[in-house]
């Protein structure tokens, strides 16, 4: 793998579908950015956090938790409230808030070290958030923060 990181989310994907696609993209580490490491739904329970640890251990897949990199309680109900306004869900959403993504670039990125990740990068690393789409989730802000290529996974 080349220096660059590849984002992935939950939504869309079952636990057989996101193991194999990060494994055909090489993936050996994964950067859960989730602020609350649950997943609401039967669907998703394999993403609750130590389900997935132990799937993502058994895949050969090492696991980090930045909790420093997830949108506070308060943005992400910045989000929901844009949510509403448009009248879409969490699940279909497309797009990120403006508000929310000015916030969350001043108050997370801007303070935020990214020298702990860097170092996983040329390692085959994965920013992993819920949202199926990459534009309507903060792990797209990460990895355009990071100036390096990057390739989003979808189901």
């Amino acid at each position: 793998m080349t220096l660059g990181v590849v984002t992935i989310g939950v939504y869309g994907f079952d636990e057989e579908s996101f193991l194999r696609r990060l494994r055909d993209a090489d993936v050996r580490l994964l950067l859960d950015v989730r602020q609350r490491r649950g997943v609401r739904g039967r669907e998703y329970a394999w993403a609750n956090s130590l389900r997935l640890q132990a799937a993502l251990a058994r895949a050969g897949i090492a696991y980090e938790h930045h909790p420093e990199l997830a949108p506070t309680t308060e943005l992400r109900h910045v989000q929901y409230a844009e949510d509403e306004r448009l009248g879409v869900g969490k699940r279909s959403r497309r797009v990120l808030a403006a508000e929310y993504v000015r916030r969350y670039e001043a108050e997370i990125l801007g303070s935020a070290d990214l020298a702990p990740v860097r170092p996983a990068l040329p390692k085959g690393a994965a920013l992993l958030c819920v949202e199926r789409d990459p534009e309507a989730c903060h792990r797209s802000l990460i990895a355009e923060r990071l100036g390096v290529p990057v390739h989003h996974l979808l189901p």
